[in-house]
């Protein structure tokens, strides 16, 4: 098992990785393999980027996320042109229903309402956005509203589940109440916990995902 300084090492190596980011501007903490993300960076994108990449290291147990967003004067905008920009954005993705979202912009916070009927299109409506200039971060409040059965959404994540080459399917159970599903089991990496919560979560009707998944190391065979 990692120690907490091995980890943190791992972190810092990732965020160094990525030529999206400038891993001199984010800081990096480590305690019983929860990792806290702290500083600076000029977009939102990068704020998520770095907290993607810490989740992907080995031993990582959960990501605490404290990093700021200091937008440069030169890329400011005005609430009125990031909300415009949100709107046009929104209604060119083709995944996107608009006319069912509402917008909210105050001090470059953007914040979505609405209905959908699946996840992937609450999930991509927040995509479509979060990279756009002036944006500081994205309150996604979207509501999915089920127009299937519990039976038929625990099969379908099964099904997902058997489909995706990182989800040990036999270690994973899914249970479904109402629009709720909670997973039950243990993974070997906290990027295979993500990836079963997304298989979950794209079941059409599900608005919530509870995740009892506990992140054990990875067996290996000698």
């Amino acid at each position: 098992m990692k120690t907490d300084i091995e980890i943190q090492k791992d972190v810092m190596d990732e965020l160094k990785w990525d030529p999206f980011l400038n891993s001199s501007e984010i800081g990096v903490a480590v305690k019983n393999g929860i990792v806290t993300l702290s500083g600076i960076v000029d977009s939102y994108s990068k704020k998520v980027t770095a907290e993607k990449a810490a989740k992907r290291v080995t031993g990582v147990r959960a990501v605490a996320e404290d990093i700021k967003v200091g937008i440069s004067p030169s890329y400011r905008k005005t609430d009125t042109e990031i909300a415009e920009a949100v709107y046009n954005a929104l209604k060119w993705h083709t995944a996107v229903q608009e006319d069912k979202i509402k917008i909210k912009v105050e001090d470059g916070i953007v914040k979505l309402e609405g209905e959908v009927e699946w996840d992937y299109q609450r999930v991509a409506a927040k995509t479509a956005i979060q990279f756009l200039t002036g944006v500081r971060s994205v309150i996604n409040l979207i509501t999915v509203r089920p127009k299937i059965s519990a039976i038929d959404v625990k099969q379908k994540i099964k099904s997902a589940f058997q489909r995706h080459a990182s989800v040990d399917s036999s270690k994973i159970t899914a249970d479904v109440l109402g629009n709720k599903v909670i997973l039950h089991g243990k993974v070997r990496s906290f990027t295979e916990k993500e990836d079963a919560e997304d298989a979950a979560w794209s079941a059409p009707g599900v608005e919530q995902v509870e995740s009892k998944l506990e992140v054990g190391e990875p067996e290996y065979v000698y």
